[in-house]
């Protein structure tokens, strides 16, 4: 499991900032097509909107990927 930070001025960053932070996609466009085609879950509940706010203690699971906590 990875611990993934962050940014000190934000309280939360998206799913799409995530693959984009993890190396699973290069660009927003191609997030959405991700998460159309791998499953993707925040806090054990499926999830398929790049928008998807993550703060603070959630637990997301990429298949193919791992699992990340999200940290301040």
């Amino acid at each position: 499991m990875q611990h993934v930070k962050i940014h000190s001025d934000q309280d939360y960053m998206t799913l799409g900032q995530l693959l984009k932070y993890i190396g699973a996609v290069s660009t927003g466009g191609q997030a959405k097509w991700f998460l159309s085609e791998y499953n993707v879950n925040v806090n054990h509940e499926p999830e398929n909107r790049r928008g998807k706010k993550l703060y603070d203690g959630d637990h997301v699971e990429i298949e193919n990927h791992g699992e990340f906590i999200i940290e301040k």
